[in-house]
Protein backbone atom coordinates (compact mmCIF):
# COMPACT_ATOMS: atom_id res chain seq x y z
CA UNK A 1 0.00 0.00 0.00
CA UNK A 2 1.37 3.76 -0.70
CA UNK A 3 2.04 5.99 2.04
CA UNK A 4 -0.07 8.65 1.31
CA UNK A 5 0.14 9.62 5.15
CA UNK A 6 3.44 10.15 6.63
CA UNK A 7 3.79 9.52 10.40
CA UNK A 8 6.47 10.89 12.35
CA UNK A 9 7.40 12.00 15.84
CA UNK A 10 9.65 14.92 17.56
CA UNK A 11 9.26 14.51 20.97
CA UNK A 12 6.05 16.27 22.00
CA UNK A 13 4.56 16.69 18.24
CA UNK A 14 3.11 14.14 16.12
CA UNK A 15 3.11 15.26 12.28
CA UNK A 16 0.74 13.58 10.21
CA UNK A 17 2.10 14.46 6.82
CA UNK A 18 -0.75 14.46 3.53
CA UNK A 19 1.89 12.45 0.74
CA UNK A 20 0.05 12.13 -2.54
CA UNK A 21 0.96 14.37 -4.35
CA UNK A 22 0.03 13.44 -7.53
CA UNK A 23 -3.43 13.97 -6.86
CA UNK A 24 -3.11 17.14 -4.36
CA UNK A 25 -3.26 14.98 -1.58
CA UNK A 26 -7.37 15.00 -2.29
CA UNK A 27 -9.44 12.86 0.15
CA UNK A 28 -9.23 9.60 -1.42
CA UNK A 29 -10.83 6.53 0.90
CA UNK A 30 -7.13 5.59 1.08
CA UNK A 31 -5.87 8.91 2.49
CA UNK A 32 -8.56 9.45 4.31
CA UNK A 33 -8.14 6.04 6.21
CA UNK A 34 -4.52 6.46 7.19
CA UNK A 35 -5.33 10.00 8.33
CA UNK A 36 -7.56 7.80 10.90
CA UNK A 37 -4.79 5.78 11.50
CA UNK A 38 -2.30 8.45 11.96
CA UNK A 39 -4.95 10.19 14.72
CA UNK A 40 -5.03 6.89 16.48
CA UNK A 41 -1.18 6.42 16.67
CA UNK A 42 -0.70 9.48 17.93
CA UNK A 43 -3.30 9.27 20.61
CA UNK A 44 -1.60 6.32 22.06
CA UNK A 45 1.97 8.24 21.99
CA UNK A 46 2.24 9.19 25.79
CA UNK A 47 4.56 11.75 25.31
CA UNK A 48 2.84 13.44 22.51
CA UNK A 49 1.07 16.57 23.53
CA UNK A 50 -0.15 18.32 20.14
CA UNK A 51 -0.57 16.70 16.09
CA UNK A 52 0.48 18.66 13.51
CA UNK A 53 -0.82 18.20 10.11
CA UNK A 54 0.77 19.25 7.11
CA UNK A 55 1.86 18.33 3.53
CA UNK A 56 4.10 17.46 0.75
CA UNK A 57 3.74 19.14 -2.35
CA UNK A 58 1.88 22.99 -3.88
CA UNK A 59 -0.94 21.89 -2.47
CA UNK A 60 -2.63 21.04 1.15
CA UNK A 61 -5.78 19.46 0.28
CA UNK A 62 -7.75 19.68 -3.24
CA UNK A 63 -10.82 18.34 -1.66
CA UNK A 64 -12.60 14.91 -2.70
CA UNK A 65 -11.08 12.91 -4.93
CA UNK A 66 -13.08 13.28 -8.21
CA UNK A 67 -11.00 10.94 -9.95
CA UNK A 68 -11.72 8.03 -7.45
CA UNK A 69 -15.47 8.77 -7.70
CA UNK A 70 -15.71 8.91 -11.42
CA UNK A 71 -13.69 5.46 -11.31
CA UNK A 72 -15.69 3.24 -8.93
CA UNK A 73 -19.11 4.67 -10.38
CA UNK A 74 -18.45 2.13 -13.07
CA UNK A 75 -18.61 -0.80 -11.06
CA UNK A 76 -20.86 0.67 -7.97
CA UNK A 77 -24.18 2.42 -7.56
CA UNK A 78 -23.68 6.04 -7.97
CA UNK A 79 -25.84 7.07 -5.01
CA UNK A 80 -23.98 4.56 -2.74
CA UNK A 81 -21.00 5.39 -4.00
CA UNK A 82 -21.35 9.14 -2.59
CA UNK A 83 -22.82 8.28 0.44
CA UNK A 84 -20.08 6.16 1.39
CA UNK A 85 -17.41 8.92 0.47
CA UNK A 86 -19.67 11.69 2.05
CA UNK A 87 -19.93 9.59 5.50
CA UNK A 88 -15.69 9.11 4.76
CA UNK A 89 -15.30 13.19 5.20
CA UNK A 90 -17.89 13.46 8.24
CA UNK A 91 -15.94 10.93 10.58
CA UNK A 92 -12.77 12.26 9.61
CA UNK A 93 -13.91 16.42 10.11
CA UNK A 94 -15.53 14.70 13.15
CA UNK A 95 -12.30 12.54 14.68
CA UNK A 96 -10.33 15.81 14.39
CA UNK A 97 -13.02 17.88 16.42
CA UNK A 98 -13.12 15.34 19.14
CA UNK A 99 -9.41 14.25 19.15
CA UNK A 100 -8.16 15.25 22.59
CA UNK A 101 -4.84 16.01 21.25
CA UNK A 102 -4.96 19.72 19.85
CA UNK A 103 -4.20 19.95 16.18
CA UNK A 104 -2.47 22.63 14.02
CA UNK A 105 -2.59 22.69 10.22
CA UNK A 106 0.24 23.61 8.57
CA UNK A 107 -0.61 24.96 5.60
CA UNK A 108 2.23 26.21 3.01
CA UNK A 109 0.46 25.85 0.03
CA UNK A 110 -3.26 25.80 -1.86
CA UNK A 111 -6.48 24.58 -0.29
CA UNK A 112 -9.54 23.90 -1.87
CA UNK A 113 -13.34 22.43 -1.28
CA UNK A 114 -13.52 20.06 0.99
CA UNK A 115 -9.87 20.79 2.18
CA UNK A 116 -11.05 23.87 3.73
CA UNK A 117 -13.08 21.18 5.73
CA UNK A 118 -9.83 20.32 7.46
CA UNK A 119 -9.03 23.35 8.14
CA UNK A 120 -12.45 24.03 9.79
CA UNK A 121 -11.77 21.07 12.11
CA UNK A 122 -8.09 21.79 13.36
CA UNK A 123 -7.84 24.04 16.70
CA UNK A 124 -5.40 26.26 14.99
CA UNK A 125 -4.33 26.23 11.14
CA UNK A 126 -0.76 28.78 9.91
CA UNK A 127 -1.14 29.57 6.45
CA UNK A 128 1.95 30.50 3.88
CA UNK A 129 1.80 34.02 2.38
CA UNK A 130 0.98 32.43 -1.47
CA UNK A 131 -1.47 30.27 0.24
CA UNK A 132 -4.65 30.46 -1.91
CA UNK A 133 -8.40 29.01 -0.70
CA UNK A 134 -11.87 28.32 -2.77
CA UNK A 135 -15.01 26.84 -2.05
CA UNK A 136 -15.04 25.85 -5.47
CA UNK A 137 -18.35 23.22 -5.14
CA UNK A 138 -20.88 25.67 -6.66
CA UNK A 139 -19.12 25.59 -10.21
CA UNK A 140 -18.92 22.00 -10.28
CA UNK A 141 -23.07 21.72 -9.19
CA UNK A 142 -22.45 20.58 -5.59
CA UNK A 143 -22.46 22.83 -1.99
CA UNK A 144 -19.78 22.86 0.45
CA UNK A 145 -22.58 20.73 2.66
CA UNK A 146 -20.42 18.97 5.45
CA UNK A 147 -17.78 21.24 5.50
CA UNK A 148 -20.29 24.14 6.65
CA UNK A 149 -20.23 22.27 10.09
CA UNK A 150 -16.39 23.25 10.95
CA UNK A 151 -16.53 26.10 8.67
CA UNK A 152 -19.63 28.66 9.50
CA UNK A 153 -18.44 28.23 13.31
CA UNK A 154 -14.84 29.76 11.75
CA UNK A 155 -16.05 32.46 9.14
CA UNK A 156 -17.84 35.21 9.62
CA UNK A 157 -20.91 35.24 8.13
CA UNK A 158 -20.30 38.19 5.46
CA UNK A 159 -17.18 35.83 4.30
CA UNK A 160 -19.26 32.60 4.29
CA UNK A 161 -21.99 34.66 2.25
CA UNK A 162 -19.15 35.74 -0.13
CA UNK A 163 -16.88 32.77 -0.97
CA UNK A 164 -19.54 29.88 -0.71
CA UNK A 165 -21.02 31.23 -3.46
CA UNK A 166 -18.59 32.86 -5.33
CA UNK A 167 -15.82 30.04 -5.82
CA UNK A 168 -13.25 32.98 -6.18
CA UNK A 169 -9.82 32.16 -4.91
CA UNK A 170 -8.55 34.47 -1.81
CA UNK A 171 -5.00 34.50 -0.02
CA UNK A 172 -4.03 33.57 3.79
CA UNK A 173 -4.13 37.26 4.87
CA UNK A 174 -8.50 37.20 3.61
CA UNK A 175 -8.43 33.97 5.60
CA UNK A 176 -7.10 34.94 8.89
CA UNK A 177 -9.01 38.48 8.73
CA UNK A 178 -12.22 36.13 8.83
CA UNK A 179 -11.24 33.45 10.93
CA UNK A 180 -10.76 30.53 8.64
CA UNK A 181 -7.14 30.03 9.63
CA UNK A 182 -5.64 31.66 12.98
CA UNK A 183 -2.34 32.74 11.39
CA UNK A 184 -0.83 34.22 8.55
CA UNK A 185 2.97 33.75 8.65
CA UNK A 186 5.45 34.53 6.06
CA UNK A 187 7.73 31.38 8.10
CA UNK A 188 4.96 28.14 8.16
CA UNK A 189 7.67 25.85 9.93
CA UNK A 190 8.46 28.22 12.51
CA UNK A 191 5.64 29.82 13.10
CA UNK A 192 4.16 26.02 13.91
CA UNK A 193 7.08 24.84 16.37
CA UNK A 194 6.47 28.08 18.59
CA UNK A 195 2.78 27.25 18.68
CA UNK A 196 3.80 23.84 19.38
CA UNK A 197 6.00 24.35 21.52
CA UNK A 198 3.78 26.41 23.66
CA UNK A 199 1.23 23.73 23.93
CA UNK A 200 3.86 20.92 24.56
CA UNK A 201 3.95 23.12 27.96
CA UNK A 202 0.42 22.00 28.96
CA UNK A 203 -0.82 18.48 30.43
CA UNK A 204 -2.45 15.57 28.90
CA UNK A 205 -5.89 16.38 30.76
CA UNK A 206 -5.45 20.23 30.09
CA UNK A 207 -4.86 20.20 27.06
CA UNK A 208 -7.63 17.81 26.49
CA UNK A 209 -10.52 19.58 28.62
CA UNK A 210 -9.28 23.47 27.29
CA UNK A 211 -9.70 22.17 24.01
CA UNK A 212 -12.93 20.41 24.64
CA UNK A 213 -14.47 23.37 25.58
CA UNK A 214 -13.97 25.12 22.12
CA UNK A 215 -15.38 22.42 20.06
CA UNK A 216 -18.49 21.37 22.35
CA UNK A 217 -20.71 23.58 20.57
CA UNK A 218 -19.70 22.73 17.46
CA UNK A 219 -19.93 18.85 17.98
CA UNK A 220 -23.32 19.65 19.05
CA UNK A 221 -24.30 21.00 15.81
CA UNK A 222 -22.24 18.65 13.69
CA UNK A 223 -23.97 15.44 15.39
CA UNK A 224 -27.41 17.51 14.98
CA UNK A 225 -27.13 18.09 11.60
CA UNK A 226 -24.06 15.92 9.98
CA UNK A 227 -26.58 13.59 9.29
CA UNK A 228 -29.03 15.31 6.94
CA UNK A 229 -26.23 16.79 5.06
CA UNK A 230 -24.44 13.73 4.43
CA UNK A 231 -27.49 12.39 2.87
CA UNK A 232 -28.05 15.79 1.30
CA UNK A 233 -24.70 16.11 -0.64
CA UNK A 234 -25.57 12.61 -1.55
CA UNK A 235 -27.62 13.65 -3.34
CA UNK A 236 -26.60 16.79 -5.02
CA UNK A 237 -23.23 14.68 -6.54
CA UNK A 238 -25.65 12.21 -8.42
CA UNK A 239 -27.73 15.04 -9.98
CA UNK A 240 -27.34 15.63 -13.52
CA UNK A 241 -25.68 18.87 -13.10
CA UNK A 242 -23.51 17.36 -10.32
CA UNK A 243 -22.33 14.79 -13.47
CA UNK A 244 -21.82 17.66 -15.80
CA UNK A 245 -19.87 19.86 -13.87
CA UNK A 246 -17.54 16.79 -12.60
CA UNK A 247 -17.05 15.70 -16.32
CA UNK A 248 -16.12 19.63 -17.53
CA UNK A 249 -13.73 19.41 -14.34
CA UNK A 250 -11.82 16.28 -15.52
CA UNK A 251 -12.22 17.26 -18.74
CA UNK A 252 -10.95 20.84 -18.45
CA UNK A 253 -13.47 22.66 -20.39
CA UNK A 254 -16.55 25.02 -19.45
CA UNK A 255 -19.85 22.92 -18.30
CA UNK A 256 -22.88 22.72 -20.00
CA UNK A 257 -25.83 23.69 -17.42
CA UNK A 258 -29.09 22.42 -18.42
CA UNK A 259 -30.78 25.45 -16.64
Amino acid sequence: MDTLVQFTVEGPIARLTLNSPRNRNALSTALVEQLHQGFTWASEEPGVRVVVLGHTGGTFCAGADLSQAATDGATQDPAELVAERARELTRLLRRILELPLPVIAAIDGHVRAGGLGLVGACDIAVAGDSSTFALSEARIGVAPSIISLTLLPKMTARAAGRYFVTGERFGATAAAEMGLITVASDDVAATVTKLASEIALGSPQGLAESKALTTASILEDFDRHAERLTRHSGTLFVSDEAREGMLAFLQKRPPNWAG
